[in-house]
């Protein structure tokens, strides 16, 4: 036993004359280190001195006289500090919402400096800020405040780098310490780390900015937003590029794009070269970029080269089933709106990326969210996917594309009506709304948060419409009276067995007649005194409670049957407009705009509130969502409500059998003419008789003004043509008309 002990003392004794003699020094040292006082650090190494530190940067990026120096450790420390203090921000805390309480949420933007920069991104935002309907001009109406200067940018390095921003938004009167302000970023940081540093304090600012890190990111405060390209349209956007149902693409998995030899984001983008088997797998990266590429050039330089020209980037985009989007020097990429708008589902190596508006939108829909740890596992789970589960995600990344991603316009709106919901969540859209068509730019929460109360939900969700209609007449005669015409109509309307209720719109000079002298009726009838504006009709007026919506004018002529017909239709379209007399709208080649005609075609694209039934959530929608300016505009109400609805549910109206056709005073209210549409010429013009000639032409030239201007809000002309009219069972056929539901439509 007491030789044990000795043997262990002995090897105890000797670890530590083998630590004194190996590792004293490195003791000595660092004792020595810790005793110090703190030296000043060490001055980075002058550009000039080549022999001491061999350079892996652009000539453009290094420090040279006159850049922008570092910040202080005093401004760091600042900086830290402001972050710490506003990385607890709610809406409930960093949020005044008792300016949004009194006047409503209204934008403004701080009014332009004279020779002030401008991107031409942020000028786009600020453009569709101003043509937002939440956008005031009145800053003590504000809710939410925009500043004028450029955001956008903070790389210091770049050429649109704002310089003095500090000073800018501190000596505004409304910065108020960033509260209730929203800050748009796509750029943070600069070379080398790329961190997440704007260059002046934000202070209790929302902000929207591009490639967020999960890690700083304030949930409920902050939006992400994807980076926006340099020429990203203003508003329309191009269409998505799912061309076939289902889709036949020649490649699995794909990408071409840079690599990076050093530096963040360089260790994923190298690796991606071990998934590239030339087959279904193309992952082709290229080092050479920038000015001083050859210097760095590693041994697969030339040879990866060589591989990135042998295929086109469009073209592979659109062949490959999903395209991988790997981090760059930030965490967001251009790549990913790239893959949205082509159909090829994103595969995202960008750990700690915060997805954009993923408060709203579920991407697990839509995109394949992988690890960069896991590259090489990538082809064997996109292989997994079953063919039905991959349409679908195709399906929906056309979808977000379309409704939140393909212009300008509709990433603001998207990201202002995410900040709006945030104010009124017992009134706010829910996930399923902002993850089905139509989107939630087009779903009003202030009609409704339920979708049983909306016409494009009820095929997907089992919901169906109410089983009868009002029939909303609108009174224009200036006589002020009851004309033979609109008796005889009430009489009509009110046969049928659907018609809940009769609202008559009296739009008139003159005050409407007593109740005495309204013919008397089987439906409860309701007169209500219009504003004298031309969007009057399609106002959504309270007295409306069924949502079926019989439009009509007073001197239309319709009988029961018609209408029995019609109705019967719309319960089957319940997101369509079902009416009688139509227009179709054609391009005009010569003259290079759009034109419309009531020649009877065999095309249809627009069905006149002159006699149509539609749901009435698009009168809601058409006063909420459309400019007043362009709901105003002389003789195009009927165009509007149709492009409107057209937009929503990307489907035509449908045309139903009509007994009786409605020419010239139809043909007057759409400001359509007798235009030649579709290679047909026009025909000679009928002679003016006085002052009703002089009332058509100017109602035919607004017409055409109307869908140019229509189309140049929306960006692109959003009216489908249809070839299809509906006609009841042996409708004309040779047999007893007896044996016919609805016999009257024969009858001349």
């Amino acid at each position: 036993m007491q030789t044990r002990k000795k043997y262990i003392f002995l090897a105890f004794l000797a670890s530590w004359l083998l630590l004194f003699l190996f590792g004293g020094d490195q003791l000595r040292r660092f004792a020595l280190f810790s005793a110090r006082k703190a030296e000043a650090p060490r001055s980075w190494p002058r550009w000039t001195d080549r022999s001491l530190l061999r350079s892996f940067a652009e000539p453009e990026e290094l420090q040279r006289d006159g850049d922008p120096a570092p910040l202080s450790p005093r401004e760091r420390r600042a900086a830290w500090l402001s972050a710490h203090r506003s990385s607890r921000c709610r809406m409930e805390s960093c949020f005044d919402l008792s300016r949004c309480e009194r006047n409503g949420f209204k934008v403004f933007t701080y009014p332009q400096e004279r020779g002030q920069p401008v991107s031409d991104t942020y000028s786009k935002i600020l453009s569709s800020i101003e043509r937002s309907r939440y956008h005031t001009a009145r800053p003590e109406e504000a809710c939410l405040f925009i500043l004028s200067a450029d955001t956008l940018d903070r790389d210091r390095l770049s050429q649109h780098y704002v310089r003095d921003l500090e000073g800018k938004i501190r000596s505004s009167p409304l910065w108020n310490g960033g509260r209730n302000h929203l800050i748009f970023n796509l750029y943070s940081g600069t070379w080398p780390g790329y961190g997440g540093e704007l260059g002046f304090d934000p202070g209790l600012a929302i902000l929207a900015r591009a490639s967020s890190d999960s890690r700083t990111f304030r949930p409920g405060f902050d939006v992400s937003i994807p980076l926006i390209p340099r020429e990203h349209p203003q508003r329309g956007g191009h269409r998505g590029g799912l061309a076939r149902v289902p889709p036949k693409r020649r490649f699995l998995l794909a990408f071409k794009g840079k690599r990076y030899l050093t530096g963040v984001g360089s260790g994923t983008r190298n690796a991606l070269r071990h998934i590239h088997n030339g087959h279904d797998i193309v992952s082709l990266t290229t080092c050479r970029h920038g000015k001083d590429w050859h210097r760095h050039k590693d041994t697969r330089c030339d040879r990866d080269n060589a591989d990135y020209e042998r295929f086109d980037y469009q073209e592979l985009l659109h062949n490959s089933t999903f395209c991988i989007v790997p981090r760059g020097r930030r965490l967001g990429s251009f790549r990913f709106l790239e893959a949205l708008q082509a159909a090829c589902i994103p595969v995202l190596l960008s750990d700690g990326w915060e997805l954009p508006f993923a408060e709203a939108i579920d991407w697990g829909k839509a995109a394949v969210v992988g690890s960069e740890r896991l590259l090489l596992q990538i082809p064997s789970a996109v292989r997994c996917i079953r063919p039905e589960r991959v349409l679908a995600l195709q399906q929906q990344t056309q979808f977000l594309w379309d409704a939140y991603f393909s212009s300008v316009d509709k990433i603001v709106h998207t990201t202002l009506e995410i900040i709006r919901d945030r104010l009124e969540p017992f009134r706010s859209r829910s996930r399923r709304l902002w993850n089905a068509l139509p989107g939630g730019l087009l779903v009003l929460p202030e009609f409704s948060t339920h979708l049983g109360d909306f016409p494009f939900y009820y095929l997907q969700h089992g919901y169906s419409p109410s089983k009868k209609f009002t029939a909303f007449i609108r009174a224009v005669s200036q006589a002020g009276s009851l004309s033979q015409p609109l008796l005889r109509l009430i009489q009509a309307v009110s046969g049928s067995q659907y018609c809940a209720q009769i609202v008559v719109l009296w739009s008139c000079e003159k005050p409407p007649p007593p109740s005495g002298k309204w013919p008397q009726s089987s439906v409860p009838m309701k007169i209500i005194q219009g504003r004298r504006k031309l969007s009057d009709r399609f106002f959504p007026f309270g007295a409306i409670q069924t949502d079926a919506v019989l439009s009509l004018d007073e001197d239309t002529s319709l009988s029961t049957s018609e209408v029995d017909f019609a109705f019967s239709v719309w319960l089957s379209f319940p997101e369509r407009i079902v009416g009688f007399p139509t227009r179709s709208h054609f391009w005009d080649a010569e003259r290079g705009r759009w034109g419309c005609t009531s020649r009877r075609t065999n095309e249809v694209s627009m069905v006149l509130s002159a006699a149509a039934f539609y749901h009435r959530y698009y009168h809601s929608l058409f006063t909420e969502h459309l400019p007043a300016g362009l709901r105003e505009l002389p003789a195009c109400q009927d165009v509007l409500l149709n492009a409107l609805v057209a937009a929503v549910t990307k489907l035509p109206p449908l045309k139903v059998t009509q007994r009786k056709q409605h020419e010239e005073g139809a043909a007057r209210r759409a400001g359509c003419g007798d235009e030649g549409a579709a290679g047909i010429p026009p025909g000679p013009p009928p002679a003016p008789a006085g002052a009703r000639g002089t009332e058509g032409g100017r109602r035919l030239g607004q017409g055409r003004d109307c869908l140019n201007q229509l189309e140049n809000w929306f960006g692109y002309m959003p009216l489908v043509p249809s070839r299809l009219r509906l006609d009841p069972v042996l409708f004309k056929d040779q047999v007893s008309v007896l044996r016919k539901k609805y016999p009257s439509l024969e009858r001349p």
